[in-house]
Protein backbone atom coordinates (compact mmCIF):
# COMPACT_ATOMS: atom_id res chain seq x y z
CA UNK A 1 0.00 0.00 0.00
CA UNK A 2 1.46 3.35 -0.89
CA UNK A 3 3.18 4.65 1.90
CA UNK A 4 1.11 8.05 1.80
CA UNK A 5 -1.87 6.57 2.52
CA UNK A 6 -0.32 4.41 5.24
CA UNK A 7 1.06 7.79 6.94
CA UNK A 8 -2.78 8.83 6.24
CA UNK A 9 -5.08 6.01 7.80
CA UNK A 10 -2.13 6.17 11.10
CA UNK A 11 -3.06 10.03 11.28
CA UNK A 12 -6.65 9.19 11.53
CA UNK A 13 -6.46 6.76 13.55
CA UNK A 14 -4.78 8.86 16.23
CA UNK A 15 -7.22 11.80 15.75
CA UNK A 16 -9.98 9.36 16.45
CA UNK A 17 -8.79 8.15 19.86
CA UNK A 18 -8.38 11.25 20.85
CA UNK A 19 -11.72 11.86 19.95
CA UNK A 20 -13.15 9.20 22.05
CA UNK A 21 -10.68 10.23 25.26
CA UNK A 22 -12.10 13.76 24.93
CA UNK A 23 -15.62 12.49 24.87
CA UNK A 24 -17.94 14.21 27.60
CA UNK A 25 -20.01 11.44 29.23
CA UNK A 26 -22.81 11.79 31.52
CA UNK A 27 -21.77 10.36 34.77
CA UNK A 28 -25.17 9.88 35.41
CA UNK A 29 -26.21 7.77 32.02
CA UNK A 30 -24.94 3.85 32.08
CA UNK A 31 -22.57 3.58 28.93
CA UNK A 32 -20.00 0.86 28.28
CA UNK A 33 -17.44 1.24 25.48
CA UNK A 34 -16.83 -0.90 22.83
CA UNK A 35 -13.54 -3.43 22.44
CA UNK A 36 -11.89 -0.74 20.57
CA UNK A 37 -12.12 2.11 23.25
CA UNK A 38 -10.75 -0.23 26.02
CA UNK A 39 -7.37 -0.38 23.57
CA UNK A 40 -7.45 3.46 24.07
CA UNK A 41 -3.64 4.77 25.31
CA UNK A 42 -5.71 5.39 28.99
CA UNK A 43 -6.69 1.58 28.90
CA UNK A 44 -5.36 -0.62 32.05
CA UNK A 45 -8.26 -2.67 32.11
CA UNK A 46 -11.95 -3.36 30.95
CA UNK A 47 -12.22 0.17 29.39
CA UNK A 48 -10.72 2.49 32.33
CA UNK A 49 -9.72 5.62 31.71
CA UNK A 50 -8.83 9.43 32.44
CA UNK A 51 -10.47 12.69 30.94
CA UNK A 52 -8.71 15.97 31.53
CA UNK A 53 -10.71 19.04 30.98
CA UNK A 54 -8.75 21.64 28.70
CA UNK A 55 -7.50 23.59 30.72
CA UNK A 56 -6.16 21.40 33.27
CA UNK A 57 -7.96 21.95 35.95
CA UNK A 58 -10.74 19.50 36.25
CA UNK A 59 -9.93 15.39 35.71
CA UNK A 60 -12.46 12.52 35.51
CA UNK A 61 -12.36 8.97 35.84
CA UNK A 62 -14.59 5.74 33.84
CA UNK A 63 -14.20 2.57 35.58
CA UNK A 64 -15.66 -0.43 34.41
CA UNK A 65 -16.60 -2.95 36.57
CA UNK A 66 -13.75 -5.39 37.80
CA UNK A 67 -13.64 -8.81 35.71
CA UNK A 68 -14.58 -12.53 36.99
CA UNK A 69 -12.87 -13.65 40.35
CA UNK A 70 -10.97 -9.58 40.52
CA UNK A 71 -11.09 -6.91 43.76
CA UNK A 72 -13.12 -3.96 43.76
CA UNK A 73 -10.51 -1.46 43.05
CA UNK A 74 -9.16 0.31 46.11
CA UNK A 75 -8.94 3.90 46.63
CA UNK A 76 -5.01 3.61 46.78
CA UNK A 77 -5.40 1.32 43.59
CA UNK A 78 -7.64 4.14 42.11
CA UNK A 79 -4.95 6.81 42.90
CA UNK A 80 -2.19 4.75 41.49
CA UNK A 81 -4.02 4.54 38.19
CA UNK A 82 -4.74 8.83 38.57
CA UNK A 83 -0.87 8.93 38.81
CA UNK A 84 0.04 6.85 36.21
CA UNK A 85 -1.88 9.11 33.71
CA UNK A 86 0.15 12.58 35.38
CA UNK A 87 -2.66 13.67 37.75
CA UNK A 88 -1.06 14.18 40.85
CA UNK A 89 -2.59 17.22 42.88
CA UNK A 90 -6.26 18.43 43.68
CA UNK A 91 -7.07 15.12 44.84
CA UNK A 92 -10.93 14.73 45.12
CA UNK A 93 -10.93 12.03 47.93
CA UNK A 94 -14.86 12.24 49.36
CA UNK A 95 -15.42 11.19 45.48
CA UNK A 96 -12.38 8.93 45.18
CA UNK A 97 -13.47 6.66 48.69
CA UNK A 98 -17.22 6.19 47.10
CA UNK A 99 -15.94 5.26 44.10
CA UNK A 100 -13.92 2.48 46.15
CA UNK A 101 -16.84 2.04 48.45
CA UNK A 102 -19.94 2.18 46.61
CA UNK A 103 -18.69 0.46 43.44
CA UNK A 104 -19.10 3.45 41.09
CA UNK A 105 -18.33 2.81 37.43
CA UNK A 106 -19.26 2.99 34.16
CA UNK A 107 -19.92 6.30 34.65
CA UNK A 108 -17.34 9.60 34.52
CA UNK A 109 -16.82 10.47 37.88
CA UNK A 110 -14.67 13.95 39.19
CA UNK A 111 -12.37 12.84 41.05
CA UNK A 112 -9.33 15.77 40.93
CA UNK A 113 -9.40 19.81 40.50
CA UNK A 114 -7.06 22.04 40.22
CA UNK A 115 -7.09 25.08 42.36
CA UNK A 116 -7.34 29.21 40.80
CA UNK A 117 -4.94 31.63 41.60
CA UNK A 118 -6.14 34.02 44.19
CA UNK A 119 -4.76 37.31 42.98
CA UNK A 120 -5.42 38.87 46.10
CA UNK A 121 -6.32 42.80 46.79
CA UNK A 122 -4.13 45.35 46.27
CA UNK A 123 -3.58 48.24 48.94
CA UNK A 124 -6.26 51.16 48.84
CA UNK A 125 -7.39 53.86 51.01
CA UNK A 126 -10.93 54.42 51.99
CA UNK A 127 -11.68 58.28 52.14
CA UNK A 128 -14.33 59.72 54.29
CA UNK A 129 -14.96 62.64 51.84
CA UNK A 130 -15.63 63.43 48.30
CA UNK A 131 -12.71 62.82 46.17
CA UNK A 132 -14.59 63.44 42.73
CA UNK A 133 -12.69 66.40 40.61
CA UNK A 134 -14.75 69.55 41.28
CA UNK A 135 -12.53 71.59 38.77
CA UNK A 136 -14.49 70.00 35.70
CA UNK A 137 -17.98 71.55 35.06
CA UNK A 138 -20.57 68.87 34.01
CA UNK A 139 -22.57 69.05 30.67
CA UNK A 140 -26.28 70.08 30.82
CA UNK A 141 -28.52 67.85 28.58
CA UNK A 142 -29.68 70.80 26.29
CA UNK A 143 -25.48 70.52 25.77
CA UNK A 144 -24.92 73.84 27.68
CA UNK A 145 -21.75 73.56 30.22
CA UNK A 146 -22.58 73.88 34.32
CA UNK A 147 -20.10 75.59 35.81
CA UNK A 148 -22.49 75.10 39.29
CA UNK A 149 -20.74 71.73 39.65
CA UNK A 150 -17.82 73.27 40.48
CA UNK A 151 -18.64 75.18 43.71
CA UNK A 152 -19.47 72.21 45.42
CA UNK A 153 -16.67 71.83 48.36
CA UNK A 154 -16.23 69.65 50.19
CA UNK A 155 -15.06 70.77 54.16
CA UNK A 156 -13.85 68.91 57.16
CA UNK A 157 -13.26 69.46 60.90
CA UNK A 158 -9.88 69.42 62.85
CA UNK A 159 -10.12 65.60 64.17
CA UNK A 160 -11.70 64.27 61.69
CA UNK A 161 -10.79 61.14 60.44
CA UNK A 162 -10.04 61.35 56.50
CA UNK A 163 -8.46 58.65 55.19
CA UNK A 164 -7.91 55.53 56.59
CA UNK A 165 -5.20 52.32 54.68
CA UNK A 166 -6.23 49.31 54.04
CA UNK A 167 -3.09 46.81 53.17
CA UNK A 168 -3.40 44.37 50.63
CA UNK A 169 -4.07 40.49 51.07
CA UNK A 170 -1.40 38.27 50.15
CA UNK A 171 -2.27 36.41 46.87
CA UNK A 172 -1.85 32.69 45.97
CA UNK A 173 -0.21 30.89 43.31
CA UNK A 174 -3.04 28.33 41.64
CA UNK A 175 -2.08 24.94 40.40
CA UNK A 176 -3.51 22.57 37.47
CA UNK A 177 -4.33 18.79 37.93
CA UNK A 178 -0.80 17.81 36.83
CA UNK A 179 0.63 19.93 39.66
CA UNK A 180 1.98 22.79 37.09
CA UNK A 181 1.89 25.86 39.25
CA UNK A 182 -0.38 28.97 37.92
CA UNK A 183 1.54 32.22 39.23
CA UNK A 184 -0.01 35.13 39.84
CA UNK A 185 1.44 38.73 40.45
CA UNK A 186 1.73 39.95 44.00
CA UNK A 187 -0.30 42.84 45.07
CA UNK A 188 0.49 45.86 45.08
CA UNK A 189 0.70 48.67 48.38
CA UNK A 190 0.02 52.37 47.74
CA UNK A 191 2.61 54.96 49.10
CA UNK A 192 1.72 57.48 51.81
CA UNK A 193 -0.89 60.07 51.26
CA UNK A 194 1.81 63.08 51.44
CA UNK A 195 0.61 66.86 51.79
CA UNK A 196 -0.63 69.24 54.59
CA UNK A 197 -3.50 69.53 57.23
CA UNK A 198 -3.24 66.57 58.34
CA UNK A 199 -1.18 63.64 60.70
CA UNK A 200 -1.06 60.35 60.85
CA UNK A 201 1.22 59.78 63.92
CA UNK A 202 -0.55 57.88 66.15
CA UNK A 203 -1.50 55.23 63.31
CA UNK A 204 0.21 55.76 59.99
CA UNK A 205 -2.90 53.91 58.61
CA UNK A 206 -4.99 56.27 59.63
CA UNK A 207 -5.11 59.98 58.77
CA UNK A 208 -6.70 63.15 61.05
CA UNK A 209 -7.45 66.79 60.45
CA UNK A 210 -5.07 69.09 62.35
CA UNK A 211 -7.06 72.12 61.07
CA UNK A 212 -10.50 72.84 59.60
CA UNK A 213 -11.02 73.84 56.36
CA UNK A 214 -11.41 72.81 52.81
CA UNK A 215 -10.10 69.64 51.56
CA UNK A 216 -8.60 68.77 47.74
CA UNK A 217 -7.44 65.28 46.48
CA UNK A 218 -5.60 65.12 43.35
CA UNK A 219 -3.02 62.38 42.58
CA UNK A 220 -2.18 60.92 45.69
CA UNK A 221 -2.12 64.41 47.46
CA UNK A 222 -4.07 65.97 50.33
CA UNK A 223 -4.47 69.70 51.08
CA UNK A 224 -6.46 71.29 53.67
CA UNK A 225 -7.05 74.90 53.10
CA UNK A 226 -8.51 77.72 55.13
CA UNK A 227 -11.63 78.78 53.43
CA UNK A 228 -14.32 81.56 54.16
CA UNK A 229 -17.42 80.87 53.44
CA UNK A 230 -20.33 83.48 53.26
CA UNK A 231 -23.72 82.71 53.20
CA UNK A 232 -25.60 84.91 51.12
CA UNK A 233 -25.30 88.25 48.67
CA UNK A 234 -22.05 90.33 48.67
CA UNK A 235 -23.07 93.93 48.52
CA UNK A 236 -21.71 97.48 49.14
CA UNK A 237 -22.92 97.21 52.97
CA UNK A 238 -20.83 93.88 53.56
CA UNK A 239 -17.76 95.92 52.01
CA UNK A 240 -14.67 94.36 50.38
CA UNK A 241 -13.87 90.81 51.49
CA UNK A 242 -10.69 89.65 51.59
CA UNK A 243 -8.87 86.29 53.14
CA UNK A 244 -5.75 84.38 53.38
CA UNK A 245 -7.18 81.45 51.50
CA UNK A 246 -10.23 80.07 49.81
CA UNK A 247 -13.14 82.26 49.54
CA UNK A 248 -16.82 80.73 48.85
CA UNK A 249 -20.01 83.35 48.62
CA UNK A 250 -23.05 81.47 47.84
CA UNK A 251 -24.95 83.85 46.88
CA UNK A 252 -24.87 87.78 44.58
CA UNK A 253 -21.96 89.93 44.19
CA UNK A 254 -23.38 93.62 44.25
CA UNK A 255 -21.45 95.97 41.87
CA UNK A 256 -18.60 97.99 43.29
CA UNK A 257 -17.47 95.24 45.59
CA UNK A 258 -14.09 94.03 46.03
CA UNK A 259 -13.21 90.56 46.43
CA UNK A 260 -10.03 89.43 47.40
CA UNK A 261 -8.84 85.37 48.12
CA UNK A 262 -4.84 84.44 48.09
CA UNK A 263 -5.98 80.75 46.84
CA UNK A 264 -9.44 79.69 44.51
CA UNK A 265 -12.68 81.89 44.59
CA UNK A 266 -15.57 80.42 44.25
CA UNK A 267 -19.25 82.44 43.52
CA UNK A 268 -22.71 80.30 43.45
CA UNK A 269 -24.17 83.70 42.45
CA UNK A 270 -24.66 86.77 39.79
CA UNK A 271 -21.90 88.93 39.90
CA UNK A 272 -22.37 92.49 38.89
CA UNK A 273 -19.35 95.18 38.26
CA UNK A 274 -17.45 93.80 41.01
CA UNK A 275 -13.34 93.08 41.08
CA UNK A 276 -12.58 90.05 41.71
CA UNK A 277 -8.52 88.74 42.76
CA UNK A 278 -7.54 85.26 42.88
CA UNK A 279 -4.22 83.38 43.57
CA UNK A 280 -5.69 80.63 42.72
CA UNK A 281 -8.88 79.74 40.26
CA UNK A 282 -12.06 81.93 39.72
CA UNK A 283 -15.28 80.02 39.52
CA UNK A 284 -18.76 82.09 38.62
CA UNK A 285 -21.65 79.16 38.38
CA UNK A 286 -23.69 81.79 37.30
CA UNK A 287 -21.26 84.44 35.70
CA UNK A 288 -20.59 87.66 35.46
CA UNK A 289 -22.29 91.28 34.06
CA UNK A 290 -19.60 93.62 34.50
CA UNK A 291 -20.98 96.42 32.85
CA UNK A 292 -17.47 97.26 31.31
CA UNK A 293 -16.38 97.66 34.29
CA UNK A 294 -16.37 94.38 36.42
CA UNK A 295 -13.05 93.06 36.33
CA UNK A 296 -11.72 89.54 37.48
CA UNK A 297 -7.78 88.81 37.66
CA UNK A 298 -6.40 85.18 38.26
CA UNK A 299 -3.79 83.39 39.09
CA UNK A 300 -5.22 79.96 37.73
CA UNK A 301 -7.93 79.40 35.67
CA UNK A 302 -11.30 81.16 35.36
CA UNK A 303 -14.91 79.57 34.45
CA UNK A 304 -18.22 81.20 34.08
CA UNK A 305 -21.21 80.13 33.15
CA UNK A 306 -21.44 83.65 30.57
CA UNK A 307 -18.67 87.16 30.64
CA UNK A 308 -20.62 89.77 30.05
CA UNK A 309 -19.20 93.55 29.59
CA UNK A 310 -16.40 92.33 31.73
CA UNK A 311 -12.85 92.51 31.76
CA UNK A 312 -10.61 89.34 32.72
CA UNK A 313 -7.02 88.60 32.86
CA UNK A 314 -5.58 85.01 33.39
CA UNK A 315 -2.54 83.45 34.02
CA UNK A 316 -4.65 79.47 32.72
CA UNK A 317 -7.48 78.96 30.82
CA UNK A 318 -10.82 80.83 30.80
CA UNK A 319 -13.92 78.79 29.99
CA UNK A 320 -17.51 79.69 29.59
CA UNK A 321 -20.80 79.39 27.72
CA UNK A 322 -20.64 82.73 26.18
CA UNK A 323 -18.36 85.40 26.16
CA UNK A 324 -20.32 88.90 25.20
CA UNK A 325 -18.44 92.18 24.30
CA UNK A 326 -15.20 91.44 26.85
CA UNK A 327 -11.92 92.37 26.56
CA UNK A 328 -10.63 88.49 27.54
CA UNK A 329 -6.70 87.50 28.47
CA UNK A 330 -5.59 84.12 29.21
CA UNK A 331 -2.13 82.60 29.28
CA UNK A 332 -3.34 79.45 28.23
CA UNK A 333 -6.41 78.56 26.45
CA UNK A 334 -9.93 80.39 25.99
CA UNK A 335 -12.65 77.79 25.29
CA UNK A 336 -16.13 78.67 24.67
CA UNK A 337 -17.83 75.64 25.35
CA UNK A 338 -21.06 73.80 25.63
CA UNK A 339 -23.75 73.92 23.12
CA UNK A 340 -23.77 77.99 22.75
CA UNK A 341 -20.27 77.99 22.80
CA UNK A 342 -20.58 81.83 21.39
CA UNK A 343 -17.72 85.09 21.45
CA UNK A 344 -19.75 87.78 20.42
CA UNK A 345 -17.95 91.42 20.38
CA UNK A 346 -14.99 92.57 22.36
CA UNK A 347 -11.41 91.70 21.93
CA UNK A 348 -10.43 87.70 23.36
CA UNK A 349 -7.33 86.27 23.33
CA UNK A 350 -5.82 82.71 24.21
CA UNK A 351 -2.09 82.96 24.39
CA UNK A 352 -1.96 78.91 23.25
CA UNK A 353 -4.86 79.13 20.93
CA UNK A 354 -8.84 79.99 21.33
CA UNK A 355 -11.81 76.97 20.47
CA UNK A 356 -15.52 78.51 19.90
CA UNK A 357 -18.49 77.12 18.77
CA UNK A 358 -19.83 80.88 16.98
CA UNK A 359 -17.98 83.63 16.71
CA UNK A 360 -19.43 86.98 15.74
CA UNK A 361 -23.34 87.46 14.85
CA UNK A 362 -25.52 88.26 11.45
CA UNK A 363 -25.00 91.97 12.27
CA UNK A 364 -21.32 91.74 12.16
CA UNK A 365 -20.46 93.03 15.73
CA UNK A 366 -16.87 93.36 15.67
CA UNK A 367 -15.44 90.55 17.67
CA UNK A 368 -11.78 90.49 17.92
CA UNK A 369 -10.63 86.71 18.53
CA UNK A 370 -6.85 86.26 18.66
CA UNK A 371 -3.79 83.75 20.21
CA UNK A 372 -0.28 84.03 19.96
CA UNK A 373 1.93 87.27 21.00
CA UNK A 374 0.52 90.26 20.01
CA UNK A 375 2.16 92.68 18.08
CA UNK A 376 2.55 94.88 20.89
CA UNK A 377 4.56 91.80 22.57
CA UNK A 378 6.74 91.29 19.59
CA UNK A 379 7.45 95.85 19.50
CA UNK A 380 8.17 95.42 23.22
CA UNK A 381 10.46 92.82 23.09
CA UNK A 382 12.59 94.69 19.92
CA UNK A 383 12.81 97.81 21.93
CA UNK A 384 13.92 96.02 25.27
CA UNK A 385 16.87 95.80 23.38
CA UNK A 386 17.22 99.26 23.31
CA UNK A 387 16.28 99.91 26.01
CA UNK A 388 18.75 97.47 27.90
CA UNK A 389 21.78 99.12 25.70
CA UNK A 390 20.80 102.33 26.77
CA UNK A 391 21.07 101.85 30.15
CA UNK A 392 24.01 99.88 30.08
CA UNK A 393 25.74 102.67 28.62
CA UNK A 394 24.27 105.28 30.58
CA UNK A 395 25.84 102.78 33.77
CA UNK A 396 28.94 102.71 31.75
CA UNK A 397 29.11 107.01 31.81
CA UNK A 398 28.04 107.03 35.62
CA UNK A 399 31.03 104.57 36.70
CA UNK A 400 33.52 105.88 34.61
CA UNK A 401 32.71 109.46 35.76
CA UNK A 402 32.74 107.70 39.59
CA UNK A 403 35.65 105.63 38.77
CA UNK A 404 37.68 108.83 38.07
CA UNK A 405 36.67 111.37 41.02
CA UNK A 406 37.54 107.71 43.32
CA UNK A 407 41.56 108.04 41.34
CA UNK A 408 41.50 111.80 41.90
CA UNK A 409 40.63 111.44 45.48
CA UNK A 410 43.24 108.84 46.28
CA UNK A 411 45.58 110.74 44.66
CA UNK A 412 45.29 113.89 46.19
CA UNK A 413 44.60 116.13 42.91
CA UNK A 414 40.65 116.87 43.41
CA UNK A 415 40.26 120.46 43.42
CA UNK A 416 36.94 120.39 45.63
CA UNK A 417 36.99 117.81 47.69
CA UNK A 418 33.78 118.52 49.31
CA UNK A 419 31.76 118.78 45.78
CA UNK A 420 33.70 115.97 44.63
CA UNK A 421 32.23 114.00 47.45
CA UNK A 422 29.05 115.16 47.00
CA UNK A 423 28.85 114.42 43.27
CA UNK A 424 30.19 110.90 44.07
CA UNK A 425 26.97 110.37 46.39
CA UNK A 426 24.69 111.17 43.74
CA UNK A 427 26.44 109.20 41.21
CA UNK A 428 25.96 106.31 43.36
CA UNK A 429 22.34 106.99 44.14
CA UNK A 430 22.26 106.64 39.69
CA UNK A 431 24.20 103.50 39.71
CA UNK A 432 21.71 102.21 41.98
CA UNK A 433 18.70 103.41 39.80
CA UNK A 434 20.37 102.08 36.91
CA UNK A 435 20.82 98.61 38.31
CA UNK A 436 17.38 98.22 38.90
CA UNK A 437 16.35 99.77 35.58
CA UNK A 438 18.48 97.33 33.74
CA UNK A 439 16.76 94.06 36.03
CA UNK A 440 13.48 95.21 35.15
CA UNK A 441 14.33 95.56 31.26
CA UNK A 442 15.90 92.26 31.74
CA UNK A 443 13.06 90.37 33.40
CA UNK A 444 10.76 92.26 31.26
CA UNK A 445 12.57 91.09 27.99
CA UNK A 446 13.03 87.40 29.28
CA UNK A 447 8.94 87.49 30.10
CA UNK A 448 8.29 88.42 26.49
CA UNK A 449 11.03 86.18 25.39
CA UNK A 450 9.01 83.34 27.15
CA UNK A 451 5.39 84.98 26.11
CA UNK A 452 6.45 84.70 22.08
CA UNK A 453 7.80 81.38 22.09
CA UNK A 454 4.89 80.10 23.94
CA UNK A 455 2.42 81.51 21.51
CA UNK A 456 4.32 79.63 18.61
CA UNK A 457 2.26 77.86 16.50
CA UNK A 458 -1.27 78.27 18.65
CA UNK A 459 -4.94 78.39 16.03
CA UNK A 460 -8.27 79.78 16.55
CA UNK A 461 -10.85 76.88 15.81
CA UNK A 462 -14.36 77.52 14.71
CA UNK A 463 -16.42 74.31 15.17
CA UNK A 464 -19.58 76.05 13.69
CA UNK A 465 -20.14 79.26 12.48
CA UNK A 466 -17.98 82.55 12.19
CA UNK A 467 -19.38 85.93 11.35
CA UNK A 468 -18.44 88.48 8.80
CA UNK A 469 -16.85 91.47 10.91
CA UNK A 470 -14.79 89.29 12.58
CA UNK A 471 -10.79 90.16 12.82
CA UNK A 472 -8.52 87.17 13.83
CA UNK A 473 -5.26 88.29 14.99
CA UNK A 474 -2.39 85.26 15.28
CA UNK A 475 1.22 86.20 16.29
CA UNK A 476 0.89 89.37 15.36
CA UNK A 477 -0.83 89.30 12.08
CA UNK A 478 -4.48 90.26 11.95
CA UNK A 479 -7.36 88.86 9.02
CA UNK A 480 -10.93 90.62 8.21
CA UNK A 481 -13.61 87.78 7.95
CA UNK A 482 -15.17 89.03 4.77
CA UNK A 483 -17.76 86.24 4.14
CA UNK A 484 -19.63 84.13 6.89
CA UNK A 485 -18.59 80.65 7.02
CA UNK A 486 -18.10 77.51 9.20
CA UNK A 487 -15.59 74.87 10.83
CA UNK A 488 -12.53 76.43 9.90
CA UNK A 489 -9.32 76.23 11.60
CA UNK A 490 -6.75 79.57 11.36
CA UNK A 491 -3.06 79.60 12.02
CA UNK A 492 -0.03 81.73 11.09
CA UNK A 493 2.24 80.70 8.57
CA UNK A 494 5.56 82.53 7.53
CA UNK A 495 3.34 86.17 8.32
CA UNK A 496 -0.23 85.02 6.78
CA UNK A 497 -3.17 83.96 8.39
CA UNK A 498 -4.39 80.27 6.61
CA UNK A 499 -7.45 79.15 7.07
CA UNK A 500 -8.62 75.65 6.51
CA UNK A 501 -11.92 73.44 6.69
CA UNK A 502 -11.95 71.53 9.58
CA UNK A 503 -13.14 68.04 8.19
CA UNK A 504 -14.94 65.87 10.65
CA UNK A 505 -15.49 61.85 9.94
Amino acid sequence: MDKDIMQSIAELDEMVKSLRQDKLVDPHREERFDDEEEESAFSIKHGAYVRVSDDSMRAWVWLNPPGDGEDYYSRSLIKTFLEENGIVTGFHESNIAAIAKKHVYEREILVARGAEPDEGKDGYYEFFFDTSDKRKPSVREDGTVDYSSMSSLSNVNAGDVIARYHHSTPSRNGYDVYGNEIPIKPPKELPPLKGRGFKNDRNPDEYIATESGKIDYVDGRIDIKNVHEIHGDVDLVTGKVEFYGDVHITGNVSAGVLVRASRNLTIDGVVEAATLYAGGDVVLARGMQGAGKGKIIAKGDVSAEFLEFTNVEAEGTVRSNSIINSNVSAGNMVIAEGRKGTIIGGNVRGLLGLTAQTVGTEKEARTVVSCGYSQEDYDNYLASFTKESDIQRYLSEVVERMTRIVKEKRAGTEINPEASEAELEILNERKDEFFEKLDQVKADKEKLAAIIEKGKGSMVIINDKIYRGTVISIEGTNFAVKDNTCYMRYRNEAGKIVGEVIVYN
